[in-house]
């Protein structure tokens, strides 16, 4: 037999298994779900990573799960989607833990919290280090069903209208921050608010706010923020490695059969590898922009600020641990699994970066 007959050969091996396939009863089956997002629509990175996870999974599920996407504002508002997907409104959403703080302070642990997880240490904790059992514990009480979908990698700490000369400064400072971020700031003196993403630029532009997080070069610039602020502060001390979350309505996971709900263990898992890989591009190539910009002035906040923040941090998040009962061991759990991570993030990952750091010649 020559190579023609074989792919021919194949071709028709091929025809005739897909003519075979039962595509009357996938038809006959198919759920049609919605998501609701928190993000603004065309958001490179957050959005973008949305619309991927629901294609996945209408793609993995042959068309049984058909999943279509409505960014905030089309459906729900922003802030209204979990209250959508816990009621059934929505089948889906697509945000950040952090956002839900006032739902309980614990979900924050689930995106990040001030000096806690790097994006690979959230995840081991998450996927390994019993992190996922508390987390759905803690989302079930509010018919959700949740999953790590994307992460947004270390955080910038945003977007200044004045400089960070000492902790002082911090004094009457009007700082969009959610989550414990912002609980401490208040404890500085700082003015919180909460603000969806869409509503941020036009803040600080009015006045209205002085500064503001939202993630790092990429997405900021993407949104314009560089365009509303003149100083560019860093590390981002509240989110070091921001995880985003694909939850589901629980009632809608518990009629899900098990190939269902492996289709989208499977899309978001993959989706928290891509987001990653995506933003940390994004990011090194938005930043080199951002250096060139005679306008922008990317600073380091001073150290001595920085340890005031991690010791109010620490404050922080041992008080909220006190709530009730989950909330305790979620601390507990995240306590000791930061301990041995920073153990083994001083002799790995940070002394790498350190040895790289130094000055030697390398390449052409």
């Amino acid at each position: 037999m020559n190579r023609r007959q074989v792919i021919a050969g194949a071709s028709v091996g091929v025809a005739a298994a897909a003519s075979g396939y039962p595509k009357p009863a996938i038809a006959q089956g198919a759920r049609e779900l919605k998501m609701v997002t928190i993000w603004p629509k065309g958001l490179p990175g957050l959005q973008s990573g949305a619309d991927r996870v629901a294609q996945s999974i209408t793609a993995l599920s042959g068309g049984r799960l058909q999943v279509k996407v409505f960014p905030a504002g089309q459906l729900v508002g922003a802030m209204e989607s979990f209250d959508a997907v816990s009621s059934g409104l929505a089948d889906f959403y697509h945000g950040s833990e952090v956002t839900w703080a006032g739902k309980s302070a614990t979900f924050a642990y689930f995106c990040n919290v001030p000096f806690g997880f790097t994006a690979d240490e959230l995840n081991a904790w998450v996927y390994d280090g019993g992190g996922q059992a508390l987390w759905d514990e803690l989302s079930a009480g509010f018919g959700l069903k949740a999953f790590l979908c994307g992460n947004t990698g270390p955080q910038m700490g945003g977007w200044f209208n004045k400089e960070l000369t000492s902790i002082e400064a911090f004094k009457g400072l009007r700082y969009r921050m959610p989550g414990m971020g912002g609980e401490v700031l208040q404890r500085l003196g700082s003015v919180v608010v909460t603000l969806p993403g869409g509503e941020i630029i036009p803040s600080l532009q009015s006045g209205a706010i002085d500064a503001s997080e939202f993630v790092g070069p990429w997405i900021d610039m993407a949104i314009g923020l560089h365009k509303a602020a003149k100083y560019y502060y860093y590390p981002g001390f509240h989110e070091p490695g921001a995880a985003i979350s694909f939850a589901v309505n629980k009632k809608l996971w518990d009629s899900f059969d098990g190939t269902e709900k492996s289709i989208i263990e499977c899309a978001t898992a993959a989706e928290n590898t891509r987001s990653l890989a995506q933003s940390t591009a994004g990011n090194a190539t938005a930043l080199v922009q951002l250096v060139n910009d005679p306008a922008i002035q990317i600073r380091k906040v001073d150290d001595k600020i920085l340890q005031e923040l991690g010791k109010i941090s620490g404050e922080v998040l041992s008080e909220s641990s006190r709530k009730d009962d989950l909330a305790r061991r979620v601390y507990t759990s995240f306590l000791k699994f930061r301990t041995t991570a920073v153990q083994w993030g001083d002799i790995s990952e940070r002394a790498f970066l350190n040895a790289r750091a130094l000055p030697y010649p390398f390449g052409g």
